[in-house]
């Protein structure tokens, strides 16, 4: 299923060539895959044989297809690791329609590498488990009949009191009417797209963001528009202009230790971030996982703060920071906005795990969390040092980064003579992971950044991994480029 919208302001041939881009990066049109004529497809979506020869050759410029004389056109062979072979022929299936759009973290999140970089996961060994342990079995003594309860919609009101008084050590003013207890942030987020987003709506994002926002708006068939950032997070003076222009719906950012790239918007800008959703009557998504995890001063207040008219839903995950088998997430919001949102968690899964939510509640402001919560960020400081010290040693000529204050992830920028796509597997031959730039971009066709997560792999194995993928790196440089390093 190809769908356009054909009063977006992106041309028609740049979204076809954006949706076969997706689907073949996300795996859902494997290599080999067979695709319709240009004449069928022209008929199928009813666009002129010119749109579609554009965005074909733009494909195939591009290395995502090739063209077969006399046989067809089809999906050039991606670097990817190979698959298990089942000896089953399931190519029939390629006939039944699908309407998923992208999902391409999914190709990233799970990862058996020795050197696992591709996903924000924290090491399990940085968790107080045996205390987590504990807090279990105190749970089923207390109700040794809590399997046998569903928990309510709108989540535990324990767990929702206690968020309450958390909040408002951010300044962030609200009460237990008006959270959600979510799966985790990315629930929230679906919550949000499914809610809100519509076909042709449209959603304004960073470039680059996080992948998984990206997939959910996809499949809601947004249009999406991006704003670069700097040094500060998104440019909301190109923000403004966008605005003026295109009238979103929404606005998502994760304005603290930005994911992927770890830059942290000052107070100011998001001041003015929401007076731009004020003046345009749209809906602000501030995703807030990494807001605890600082490692010099506390971060500026999030921008939920500020909001004193209900432009802002806000998404806080505690999964990265106090318990991530949980897959507990929060969502604050106001007014009717937050009655459908309670509406549509009612449809989507009549509430989530109870069990998970009462460990929660007492780790949330608990002394035991303050002090895991300290050690936690000096351990993923010296990490990203780790990784900050092999990179300035070993990296080629022309790999630059950006130092985060905070968060998991560094974002890296590549010379131009790196394919991030072709390091990939390189690197996954010798069992090193990592999230490629390309993923990060909702709308570029990005190949020379990447993401690199060091929170889940010790100190030896950052080292040893980095030092692989700097290998790699000075390999692929060119006869006549010189090798003084980062």
């Amino acid at each position: 299923m190809i769908t356009i919208n054909k009063n977006e302001a992106i041309p028609l041939s740049k979204q076809i060539y954006m949706s076969f881009v997706d689907k073949i990066r996300s795996g859902l049109l494997p290599s080999g895959s067979k695709l319709p004529t240009v004449r069928q497809l022209a008929k199928d979506i009813e666009v002129s044989l010119v749109t579609i020869m554009k965005a074909y050759k733009q494909l195939e410029e591009d290395g995502f297809i090739e063209l077969s004389k006399g046989k067809g056109t089809y999906v050039k062979m991606q670097l990817q690791p190979e698959t298990s072979k089942t000896g089953q022929d399931f190519d029939w299936q390629l006939s039944i329609p699908d309407y998923l759009h992208r999902s391409q973290y999914a190709r990233f999140q799970d990862s058996d590498a020795s050197y696992h970089f591709s996903s924000s996961m924290i090491d399990p060994a940085l968790f107080p488990n045996q205390y987590m342990d504990q807090l279990i079995e105190q749970v089923f003594k207390q109700n040794p009949r809590i399997l046998s309860q569903y928990g309510g919609i709108q989540g535990d009101l324990a767990l929702r009191e206690k968020m309450t008084q958390n909040l408002l050590k951010s300044k962030i003013e609200t009460t237990a009417e008006n959270l959600l207890i979510t799966s985790g942030s990315q629930q929230g987020i679906d919550l949000v797209a499914r809610t809100f987003v519509g076909p042709g709506d449209v959603v304004i994002m960073e470039a680059p963001t996080y992948p998984g926002a990206i997939d959910v708006f996809r499949s809601r068939g947004a249009t999406i528009l991006t704003v670069p950032i700097d040094e500060d997070g998104m440019r909301v003076d190109m923000l403004h202009a966008l605005c003026e222009k295109h009238n979103p719906k929404l606005i998502y950012t994760t304005p603290t230790f930005h994911n992927p790239t770890g830059t942290i918007m000052p107070l100011q800008r998001r001041k003015v971030l929401l007076d731009i959703a004020e003046s345009h009557h749209c809906l602000i998504m501030e995703d807030d996982p990494f807001s605890d995890i600082y490692f010099d001063r506390k971060p500026p207040l999030p921008i939920k703060s500020l909001d004193k008219s209900g432009h802002v839903i806000y998404l806080k995950g505690l999964s990265k920071t106090i318990a991530p088998g949980c897959r507990i997430g929060l969502l604050a919001a106001s007014g009717s906005i937050f009655k459908r949102l309670y509406a549509a968690k009612a449809n989507m899964d009549l509430g989530s795990p109870l069990l998970t939510q009462k460990v929660i509640v007492p780790l949330v402001d608990s002394a035991k969390t303050e002090q895991h919560l300290k050690r936690l960020r000096a351990a993923l400081k010296s990490r990203r040092d780790v990784v900050l010290a092999v990179l300035k040693e070993q990296a080629p000529r022309g790999v630059t980064c950006f130092i985060p204050k905070g968060g998991l992830n560094v974002w890296i920028q590549l010379p131009a003579w790196i394919d991030s796509n072709v390091l990939l597997y390189e690197a996954n031959k010798r069992h090193v992971s990592f999230l490629t730039g390309s993923a990060c971009f909702a709308i570029e066709n990005e190949h020379s950044t990447l993401r690199l997560s060091y929170s889940y792999a010790n100190e030896k194995l950052l080292q040893d991994g980095v030092m692989i993928l700097c290998e790699i790196m000075q390999a692929m440089q060119p006869s006549s480029t010189s090798s003084p390093t980062f």
